[in-house]
């Protein structure tokens, strides 16, 4: 059993190291009282540490801040009042107005939750959902720029576009990646359990064959040992007659007289 929890426990820290966060550094003072009593995390091997480092996804902020950028300074030099007239320029100015206040207001507080939880899929399938709609109604503007805008607009939204759609393509990549490898590792978590079980199965069997192999026979008691009393010979207490002394007298009595004489 305690085999099984150690192995529980460097599977789980394995995944946790994966979904959350890198953990600030402790202050000085924890990190010396914590080695006096059990190794911490930073004491870890080099080859561990540039595994933990590896598991960490890149920021969302790295791949999309640049095509983003790029996307608030070309949409704020559009000038769509020199656009041709009609409907297709005014829904054209609508969508560049919604995408310059989607940035400002949607994408960055998007960016900072999935930044703020690297390796969390529940935190960037929001902002990678989120960029996806803003590549959609950016294309609608593009398309109307084609129409209706003036050539060195167009070639200037289409570059654009092309780095935003590169920067999605980028995340989407990443993020199938990393639950490709979170995938993995619940399904190696899940064969060391079964394998484990497996294992205590087969030492819970070998005792109980072992049991059976052994003829247990009935406990007889003990029988107490009898102590022979010890027999001393009896003294006797009867003292030797002593012949009895007379003064004057014969020893012998006179012989016993007929009384019919």
């Amino acid at each position: 059993m305690h085999t099984r929890n150690a192995m529980l426990v460097l599977a789980l820290a394995a995944i946790s190291s994966a979904l959350s966060a890198q953990a600030p550094a402790p202050p000085a003072g924890a990190a010396a009282a914590g080695s006096q009593t059990a190794q911490t995390p930073a004491a870890q091997t080099p080859a561990a540490a540039a595994q933990t480092q590896a598991a960490v996804p890149p920021a969302a902020a790295d791949l999309l801040q640049p095509a983003l950028s790029n996307a608030r300074e070309t949409l704020m030099s559009l000038k769509v009042e020199k656009w041709k007239k009609g409907s297709v320029r005014d829904e054209a100015e609508s969508n560049v107005n919604a995408l310059l206040h989607d940035l400002d207001n949607n994408m960055q507080p998007l960016e900072t939750a999935a930044d703020a939880a690297p390796g969390q899929l529940s935190r960037a399938i929001p902002l990678l959902k989120h960029l996806d709609a803003f590549y959609d109604v950016m294309l609608r503007v593009e398309e109307a720029s084609r129409v209706v805008a003036p050539a060195e607009q167009i070639s200037a939204i289409q570059e654009s576009l092309l780095r935003v759609s590169r920067a999605r393509n980028a995340y989407d990549d990443v993020l199938q990646t990393q639950a490709a490898g979170q995938e993995k590792q619940i399904v190696d978590l899940q064969t060391a359990i079964k394998a484990e079980q497996q294992n205590v199965k087969d030492a819970q069997h070998q005792v109980e064959v072992a049991k059976a192999s052994v003829k247990t026979e009935p406990c007889k008691p003990v029988t107490p040992a009898h102590r022979r009393r010890r027999t001393t010979p009896s003294r006797s207490t009867t003292t030797p007659s002593k012949p009895a002394t007379t003064t004057g007298k014969s020893a012998t009595a006179p012989p016993a007289q007929n009384p019919q004489q």
